[in-house]
C-alpha cells in the first residue's frame, strides 16, 4: 500500500531499520521521522537504554523514527554469573550500535552464546549476521522465518533456550507480522514481546488481526497465569504492570474495530476514507501506518462470518 509521498511499506520499514535516517537527515528530510523526537538522535536514553531486570539489560539503537519509536531495544540476556549471554534483537545494520553491545557485553566479562529474533523486520534483524561476525566464535542466530536464520536451528513454538545455563521458553503471536515471537523468561517473570506489545502507543499490523487478537488473548491469559512482573518490549520503555498494559492493547484493539465498523457504516469504504475519519485527529504523518492497520481491520470484518 503506497505511503506519503508515495513511499512504499516496504521501503519505510527497510528505512527504519539502517542507518539512512540519520543521512537522509543531514539533507533536512526523513519520511519516518517520529513525530515527538528529533529524527536521527538517541531516544530517552535516561529511561530507556540500560533498563531491564536482573537477567536483561536494554541497548538502545540510535533509529529513532515513527515507525520505531525511541529506537529499537537490543536485549542482552544472561544469568548472573554466566559466562555466555543471549542477544534479542541486535537491531539495524548499524555498525556504532552494533560494536556497542558487543563491548556491553565484553565489559561484563562475557560472550555471546546465541542471538535470537523476535521477528525479521529490518529494525530488528537486519545487523544480526554482521552482529554475528563481530561477536565471533561462530555465533547461529535463530529465527522463526529460515530467511533470517543463521545456521541451520530455527526457534518455534515450545522451544527452549538454554544458553549459558539460561531458559527462555518460545511463543508464537502471530499479527504484528507472520513470523513474530514472545519470548517468556521465568527466572525474572519478564515477558519479551518483540513489536507485539511497545512500550507505549500501539504496534502497526503487518499480518492478520484475528492472529493478533488472538495472540493479545494468549498473553494476557499467559502473563496472569505465570503472573508476569513485566513486559520487556521491542521498543519504549518497560511496562511494570503486564495485565493492566494488555488489556489497554486488547481494549484499544476492539475500541478501534468497533469505530471501523462505524466508519464502514457511514460511508467509507477504502482504507484511507476510514482514516479520514477514525483517525482524524491523529498527526497526518502517521496515516500511512494508520492505513495499514485499518486494511487489517476491514479484512478481519470481510472475513468474519
Amino acid at each position: 500500500m503506497p505511503a506519503r509521498g508515495g513511499w512504499s511499506r516496504a521501503v519505510m520499514w527497510r528505512l527504519a531499520g539502517t542507518s539512512v535516517l540519520r543521512h537522509l537527515e543531514t539533507l533536512g528530510w526523513n519520511p519516518v521521522r517520529h513525530p515527538d523526537r528529533a529524527s536521527g538522535r538517541m531516544g530517552d536514553m535516561s529511561e530507556i537504554d540500560g533498563m531491564g531486570t536482573e537477567r536483561a539489560t536494554c541497548v538502545l539503537a540510535p533509529n529513532p523514527s515513527a515507525m520505531t519509536l525511541d529506537g529499537t531495544n537490543t536485549w542482552i540476556i544472561g544469568e548472573p554469573g554466566a559466562e555466555e549471554v543471549v542477544v534479542v534483537d541486535p537491531g539495524p545494520k548499524d555498525g556504532k550500535h552494533l560494536r556497542r553491545v558487543a563491548d556491553v557485553i565484553a565489559g561484563q566479562g562475557r560472550r555471546v552464546g546465541l542471538v535470537l529474533l523476535t521477528h525479521g523486520h529490518p529494525d530488528h534483524s537486519a545487523g544480526a549476521a554482521r552482529f554475528a561476525e563481530i561477536a565471533g566464535g561462530g555465533v547461529k542466530v535463530r529465527a522463526l522465518d529460515p530467511r533470517h536464520r543463521l545456521g541451520d536451528e530455527g526457534l518455534g513454538e515450545g522451544d527452549v533456550v538454554t544458553t549459558g545455563g539460561l531458559e527462555l521458553r518460545i511463543m508464537e503471536t502471530p499479527g504484528h507480522s507472520d513470523d513474530s515471537l514472545t519470548f517468556w523468561l521465568p527466572a525474572d517473570r519478564a515477558v519479551l514481546t518483540g513489536d507485539t506489545v511497545l512500550g507505549y502507543g500501539t504496534t502497526v499490523l503487518e499480518g492478520r488481526l484475528g492472529d493478533y487478537l488472538s495472540s493479545l488473548d494468549r498473553l494476557r491469559t499467559f502473563s496472569a497465569d505465570r503472573e508476569a512482573a513485566v513486559i520487556l518490549p521491542g521498543h519504549g520503555p518497560k511496562l511494570d504492570d503486564p495485565l493492566a498494559a494488555l488489556d489497554h492493547y486488547i481494549d484499544h484493539r476492539r475500541e478501534r474495530l468497533a469505530q471501523v465498523e462505524a466508519a464502514v457504516a457511514g460511508g467509507a469504504r477504502t482504507a484511507r476514507e476510514v482514516v479520514e475519519v477514525v483517525y482524524a485527529d491523529v498527526d497526518r504523518a502517521l496515516w500511512p501506518a494508520a492505513e495499514w492497520s485499518v486494511q487489517s481491520q476491514l479484512d478481519y470484518l470481510n472475513e468474519r462470518p
